[in-house]
């Protein structure tokens, strides 16, 4: 079970620099269900994710280059790349800062995983995080793989 928060994030009041990083390519060969190929560093994996916003089933499993090559010749929409920086930040929670490139370049995003839906629905995020879109499905890695960055209206 995958448990999340997903926030609109607009700037990071410190450097990156010192902070893991790995880049990451993900492409979809299902919008519905959705499956998931995704190139992290020099690790592949497939994933299987059911329904749902802050809290969804999801199945990964690791696999081989070659594997991941085969699957990419099948995706559908564009494929999403990103940098992601892991930030330790209360409770021994992290926070996935990424930083988005190609037709995506200028949008980032904050993700932080929790282990209940009790512990997310009492965590207060930084006021750096920005604005909660964890239901909003425009900032889905599908959506943004099928549509593109959403027009933002200020």
């Amino acid at each position: 079970m995958e448990i999340e928060k997903k926030y609109l994030t607009k700037e990071i009041p410190f450097s990156l620099d010192g902070f893991v990083c790995k880049q990451i390519s993900q492409s979809y060969l299902s919008f519905c269900p959705t499956i998931r190929i995704r190139k992290s560093d020099e690790q592949y994996f497939l994933t299987v994710k059911g329904k749902g916003h802050i809290k969804r089933e999801e199945f990964e499993m690791e696999i081989a280059q070659q594997e991941y090559e085969h699957l990419y010749e099948k995706i559908e929409g564009k494929e999403i790349r990103k940098k992601r920086f892991l930030i330790p930040i209360e409770n021994g929670l992290s926070a996935e800062v990424d930083i988005y490139e190609g037709q995506l370049e200028g949008l980032m995003t904050t993700e932080v995983e929790f282990s209940t839906i009790e512990e997310a629905e009492v965590f207060i995020a930084p006021s750096w995080f920005g604005e909660d879109i964890s239901e909003d499905s425009r900032y889905k890695n599908t959506s943004l793989s099928f549509y593109g960055k959403p027009l933002i209206t200020e």
